[in-house]
């Protein structure tokens, strides 16, 4: 398409919209109105009802009364489709591995607008084990899932979804001591936790990173105590559960 062919077929108040958002993925703490019309060289005048749609329609949020930040809103639609596809297809075969090896079921759950929510699930290969349902949406603050997710991110990050979550209405406040678990979890590469919904199951869990090592997602096992002394412990399934984790993240980074 020519210069002339391009201004032609300008869409003014899209560029606007795409300016902002692009502005604010390039920047961590958020923006005053002031800050962005100076950075993208226009007057708050001329896209204060943009920016304003762009918080209604959640891609951006306001926090501290002045500050724009933008939200995981474009990361969902990015990663619910065909890309999401790809990581399930590619999980797949590990969780199948997994659970042959482990005698216990795991699910692969991704954040997802104030949610951890269930992407794949695999059955154990024993008679016994709990499942979650695909589709499920679970907290962020009490899961295994939830805290892996957590731990794996920058700050602004975690700040965010942590934001969304309270948003959402389902949690009182952020739980006491939950930031000083998220940074165990952290050094130890995986949570291991008892669950705080299904009295007698052990959530072990483990990130899938993406190459700058966030989490893209999370694998977890609900780790059932068997009666079979021969039977993988929950030890043996942390370290499962890991190398099954960094299967999938080399897998989906293409290495």
């Amino acid at each position: 398409m020519s210069e002339e062919d391009s201004e032609k077929y300008r869409a003014p108040a899209l560029d606007k919209g795409l300016d902002i958002l692009e502005l604010l993925a390039s920047t961590d703490g958020g923006l005053t109105q002031v800050e962005i019309a100076k950075a993208i060289g226009k007057s708050p005048n001329e896209f204060y009802r943009m920016l304003d749609r762009l918080v209604r329609r959640g891609y951006v949020q306001r926090q501290d009364g002045d500050r724009f930040f933008l939200t995981l809103k474009l990361f969902g639609l990015a990663h619910f489709h065909a890309p999401l596809r790809r990581l399930v297809s590619f999980a797949a075969p590990v969780m199948r591995d997994f659970a042959n090896k482990a005698g216990q079921a795991c699910h692969l759950a991704v954040y997802d607008r104030g949610s951890v929510v269930v992407i794949a699930q695999q059955d154990s290969s024993t008679y016994w084990a709990l499942s979650i349902r695909v589709g499920a949406q679970m907290s962020l603050f009490n899961t295994g899932s939830g805290h892996v997710l957590l731990a794996f991110q920058n700050d602004a990050q975690r700040d965010r979804m942590m934001a969304e979550q309270l948003r959402g209405g389902n949690e009182d406040g952020v739980p006491e001591g939950l930031i000083e678990r998220l940074d165990e979890v952290r050094d130890n590469g995986y949570e291991s936790m008892n669950s705080l919904q299904t009295a007698g199951v052990r959530n072990i869990s483990a990130p899938v990173l993406t190459v700058d090592g966030t989490a893209l997602a999370a694998i977890t096992c609900p780790y059932i105590t068997p009666m079979n002394s021969e039977a993988p412990s929950a030890e043996d399934c942390v370290v499962l559960i890991r190398q099954a984790a960094a299967k999938i993240s080399e897998i989906a980074a293409g290495q």
